[in-house]
């Protein structure tokens, strides 16, 4: 069993988005490593200043810490480029390829 979380962010500078990216890369990927229970993370940048993530975690637990360190991290490096709250979307995965 495993669960996933996605999150999608609204930005309010698009063109900023590139570099932001990479500080995620070097920023939050290593704290996505280090979390027990977090499979992958992935980041996507959806045009038009949209941004969204996706964790896959072995746990539920391991889910909601993704979330919590994730807004964290947003909070102390990109607050100025976030509009609002993402919206969280988080459960079991039931099906995949």
């Amino acid at each position: 069993m495993a669960f996933a979380s996605i999150r999608q962010y609204r930005t309010s500078d698009a063109a900023e988005v590139g570099r932001r990216a990479g500080q995620a890369d070097t920023g939050f990927v290593p704290i996505a490593r280090d979390t027990d229970g977090i499979e992958a993370w992935y980041l996507i940048d959806a045009g038009d200043g949209t941004l969204a993530t996706i964790t896959i975690c072995e746990t539920q637990a391991a889910a909601d810490e993704s979330v919590e360190k994730a807004r964290a991290w947003v909070g102390a490096n990109a607050a100025d480029l976030v509009e609002g709250s993402p919206t969280v979307t988080s459960g079991e995965i039931r099906a995949q390829s």
